[in-house]
């Protein structure tokens, strides 16, 4: 990042049950260093888990509901065969480069995200020949276990109906809803260097 290279912030929203919708609000910072480390038996692909439990490796990411989430990179022709609860929910969202997704190899790029069909593994391959801006594909793979009730949203906040959006939006901009605290060792004034 500091020679210019390509950099990755996700921030997870995670969806609440209805009887869970006013739950205290909170904020985690997950850093690279904190996520469960795995790699595919060839080692084509590192797959870090973020949240959840994805094959007995569990994430540091706290959530209220039963998901995972795990950023993958992929090598160049490499695919990834990643264990998936057959109850979950699963979404593949491409964060640099192309290749394919799902068992019959649909094709996927930068930018694209891919809701897949019910199974118990998500599948991932890498294109022989990447962007020249990341030698590897980037993904995403997100998903849980469906809440199945209505879903109404606006801005940050996601509610069952539309008075509780409404409702959110007043409590938010009444102070109630907490304050984000500040990042641990994070800098808290400018600083500026010479050459």
């Amino acid at each position: 990042m500091q020679s210019g290279g390509l950099f990755h912030g996700l921030q997870l929203w995670v969806n609440l049950p209805r009887a869970m919708k006013f739950t205290q609000p909170r904020y985690q910072d997950l850093r690279g260093g904190d996520v469960a480390l795995v790699t595919t038996p060839d080692s084509g692909a590192l797959v870090r888990v973020i949240a959840g439990d994805v094959d007995g490796h569990a994430g540091p990411g706290s959530t209220h509901t039963p998901m995972a989430m795990v950023h993958a990179t992929i090598a160049p022709t490499a695919r990834l065969r990643l264990p998936w609860r057959r109850d979950f929910n699963a979404l593949v969202y491409v964060l640099a480069g192309h290749g394919t997704v799902g068992q019959h190899g649909q094709p996927v790029s930068t930018g694209q995200l891919a809701v897949l069909g019910a199974g118990d593994v998500v599948e991932v391959g890498a294109a022989a020949g990447q962007e020249t801006a990341t030698p590897t594909m980037e993904v995403v793979i997100l998903g849980g276990l469906p809440i199945r009730e209505p879903l109404v949203w606006a801005g940050p906040f996601v509610m069952n109906t539309r008075a509780e959006v409404i409702a959110a939006f007043e409590d938010f901009q009444a102070g109630r809803m907490g304050q984000i605290p500040a990042v641990h060792g994070a800098p808290t004034q400018v600083v500026e260097r010479q050459g």
